[in-house]
Formats: C-alpha cells, structure tokens, sequence
C-alpha cells in the first residue's frame, strides 16, 4: 500500500527477495518494507522497475539508500524527468549493476522462473510509456503470477498472440484503468485472484469498467486503497490472503 502507483515484494522459496515498482516518492515503500522483512535485513536481491513513470519508480531512489541492491531490472527505456536522473545518479553513486531485459528473457533461481513476455523492441520506441512495461510471469511453488506495469488493451492483445495461460495471481494492470483489463485478456488468462495498486487520485482508478470485467473473470478482487497491503502465500500447495496489513 504506496498510494497511487505500484509495488510489489516477492519472496521467493529459498529466500531472494525482488522488489517490483517503488511506488511514487512519498517514502512509503520504506514504511511498507520495514513491515515485510526483518529489521536486520538491508539486502534486496533484485529491484525490478516496470517503466519509468514516477508513480512506479520515485519511491526506489528511497530503497537504493537505505538497502544495499543486487541489480537493478529495466527494460532499457529512461525517463525524461529530474526525478529519474536522480534515480540513475543512486544507481550509479552505490555501484547497482544495470541488467536489461525484454521478451523472451528468463530468470531462473531453483525451481522459480521469472519469464520476461513483454516488450518487445517495437515497443520499447513508443511514445506511450506504458507500452514499453516489462511484464512478467512468475512460476513458483506451482502457482502462476503475472505483473503487467501499466500496459493497456493494445498490448494485452499482441500478447494473446502468444500467452493465454490460465494464472493464479494478476497485478492488475494501469491500476484498474478502463483501458485496461479487458475481457478477451482476463477470458485467456482467467485469473483467480487480482490485486489492484491503487490510491486516492483523480483518474478514477480503479474504473467500475474494469471491476466489473474482473468479476465476470472470476476473480477475486483486492485493491490497496481499501485492504491496503495485500499478502498472497502459498501453503500447503494452496493459496492463501491476508489483508489490511
């Protein structure tokens, strides 16, 4: 629960840590892994940012200084602002080594795979950042996850090119934008649960468009501005929810 963006912290089984998004910079990604590991632990393993929009990646200049970073994920597309030279100088200033992914790509640690299914290059050189989100499938403990940035209908249809895979949990994408979610993409993939990265804003996200596709999926529907943070685990071979962290 950062407010109006996204991010996500994923343990793996064996314990590497990824943080996907750091929310805008209004620090309370900070607040919201102090909760999620142990006060001692100042190491995150991979820091992964979707696109650069400052919703999704301000609050990780806050994260670099006060953890130390394995690597740092992107597709290779920079941003424009001040905001985000600032992120490259913490980058640079703490020695975080750079590693660009885009489709195809994969990443492999024990029996957990992180499949990278987008973009493409021809996305990377649209105008429209959220084209260029990386979107990634998470295989792990026999449970499929899919974290989709802030992509929007015409990305979701070249990926039912390729990817119709029935998936467990979705990070719901463009935080419930109307322009997102639509039902031929949530009919392929039929997820069973949907988180939605969203506060107070004046885009009405989430839309009641996109909830209601949500619920003729099937899914069951979380958002961070009412449960705030939203736990998913996996026990026992099934999932498990805890909310209003």
């Amino acid at each position: 629960n950062i407010g109006q963006g996204d991010s996500e912290f994923v343990v793996l089984p064996g314990g590497v840590k990824l943080l996907i998004d750091g929310g805008p910079p209004n620090r309370k990604v900070l607040q919201e892994l102090g909760k999620a590991m142990p006060f001692t632990d100042r190491y995150i393993d991979l820091v992964m940012m979707s696109h650069p929009q400052l919703d999704h990646f301000g609050g990780l200049v806050d994260v670099l200084k006060r953890y130390r970073v394995g690597a740092f994920l992107y597709s290779g597309r920079n941003g424009a602002i001040q905001a985000y030279a600032d992120l490259e100088r913490a980058l640079n200033d703490y020695n975080v080594r750079k590693v660009v992914l885009e489709q195809g790509d994969r990443i492999r640690y024990g029996e957990s795979i992180m499949n990278i299914i987008s973009p493409k290059k021809e996305f990377l050189g649209s105008k429209e950042l959220n084209d260029t989100s990386l979107v990634v499938e998470l295989v792990s403990k026999n449970t499929r996850s899919l974290f989709t940035g802030d992509i929007g209908e015409n990305i979701e249809k070249e990926l039912l090119k390729f990817y119709d895979t029935a998936i467990d949990v979705l990070k719901v994408p463009h935080h419930g934008s109307k322009f997102s979610s639509s039902d031929e993409f949530l009919n392929a993939i039929q997820p069973k649960i949907a988180v939605i990265g969203v506060g107070k804003n004046s885009y009405g996200h989430p839309t009641k468009e996109a909830l209601e596709r949500l619920g003729r999926a099937g899914a069951r529907i979380y958002r961070t501005d009412t449960d705030r943070t939203v736990e998913v685990f996996v026990h026992g071979g099934a999932l498990g929810i805890l909310k209003n962290l």
